[in-house]
């Protein structure tokens, strides 16, 4: 049976949440000071990525647990299709225009000019193009949106042409076909493809929406395989994990160790790189999602409350907050003695942003949604 923590969801997995999140701000504060090769350069880089990562893994299994059940358990029919995508909306929407139109009024301020800005409103500024410059830390939203429009529809769709009468294992198959069809678009980038560098990698692979819907299908087929294989599900809890560890341990050191960089080897890195991450959180997921909630509440505490802002914090910290700051008060003006200060000010101003914006914005819509008045 699954822990729950204080606040209503699984300790384990606002831990996930949590953690992700922070990765996400340890490697973008790593802006602040000068370029570097250090090692702490190297894993803040590292961090700010698989930040990313964990969150599209863990949104696919939350959300997946929630669609299957209202598949396999009601009528999957167009308006409850609707009413899920009506929730969606809600809780993914509000933020994201907010913090959009922030952007833009910034953007004007200071002078930046902004190209094909119509294009984050439909949330196609990276579907199957380079990502644009503006609100670069958007990139993940349309990833998102796009898997959990395809999915419910393909699913919806298939089975009005096949009528399944098991429906548990139609949605495994739609599931995995959808999967594995999203793998082997990097296969078609790689044959297409001549980028021999990590910034083309980064810009034109791993931020672009065609490319990238397995990661969160991922996690939806970890869902199936939670609420089907419950008994397994907590059998391989420890050795998956074990087994996550063994390629956190690879995707970080090891390829590094045996010089698998993308100049000698652009065909691991544009097709297995970014599925072996995906699978790498994957196998944290049966450990986690069975975590009991901890007796510690100065652990507990913190964690379920950065977790609770997770959203409200990746929208704001970069753009709105960090690139306005900077430029106000330019770090390369600053001392390697203040930068520390100036990074503190900065996560501070950052916490408490957020807070209030999931205090005075997300919550009330999310409490409107689901009916609460409180």
């Amino acid at each position: 049976m699954e822990k729950k923590s204080s606040s209503g969801s699984i300790f384990g997995l606002d831990f996930l949440r949590a953690i992700a999140i922070l990765m996400v701000l340890f490697g973008h504060c790593m802006l602040i000071y000068p370029p570097s090769q250090s090692l702490i350069a190297q894993v803040g880089l590292f961090c700010g990525f698989l930040g990313v990562e964990v969150f599209f893994v863990l949104s696919g299994f939350l959300v997946g647990r929630i669609l299957y059940r209202m598949y396999s358990e009601d009528d999957f029919t167009v308006n409850s299709i609707l009413n899920f995508f009506k929730r969606g909306a809600f809780r993914l929407l509000p933020n994201y225009y907010l913090v959009l139109i922030l952007n833009l009024i910034i953007s004007f301020i200071i002078g930046y000019a902004v190209s094909d800005w119509w294009k984050y409103f439909i949330f196609l500024q990276n579907f199957s193009s380079t990502m644009l410059p503006f609100f670069p830390e958007s990139w993940p939203i349309p990833i998102g949106v796009f898997a959990f429009l395809l999915f419910p529809m393909t699913l919806y769709l298939k089975s009005k042409i096949v009528k399944p009468t098991h429906k548990s294992l139609f949605f495994l198959v739609v599931i995995l076909g959808l999967t594995l069809f999203f793998v082997f678009t990097k296969v078609y980038y790689a044959l297409t493809t001549q980028n021999t560098t990590l910034n083309e990698w980064n810009l034109d692979l791993k931020a672009v929406v065609i490319y990238r819907l397995d990661a969160v299908f991922m996690g939806v087929l970890a869902a199936w395989v939670s609420l089907n294989l419950p008994t397994f599900w907590k059998k391989i809890k420890f050795s998956f994990a074990f087994l996550g560890m063994i390629l956190f341990g690879f995707l970080f050191v090891g390829v590094g160790f045996f010089q698998l960089t993308i100049e000698n080897y652009p065909n691991f890195w544009n097709i297995l790189y970014l599925p072996l991450t995906s699978l790498m959180v994957l196998f944290f997921l049966p450990l986690l999602s069975q975590w009991e909630t901890t007796t510690i509440t100065f652990v507990q505490n913190p964690i379920i409350f950065i977790s609770t802002i997770s959203y409200s914090l990746y929208l704001l910290h970069y753009s709105v907050i960090l690139q306005l700051v900077r430029f106000y008060f330019p770090t390369d003006k600053l001392s390697m003695n203040q930068l520390p200060m100036f990074m503190f000010c900065y996560l501070v101003l950052t916490f408490l942003l957020a807070t209030l914006l999931y205090k005075f914005i997300e919550k009330p819509i999310l409490n409107f949604s689901s009916g609460k008045n409180h």
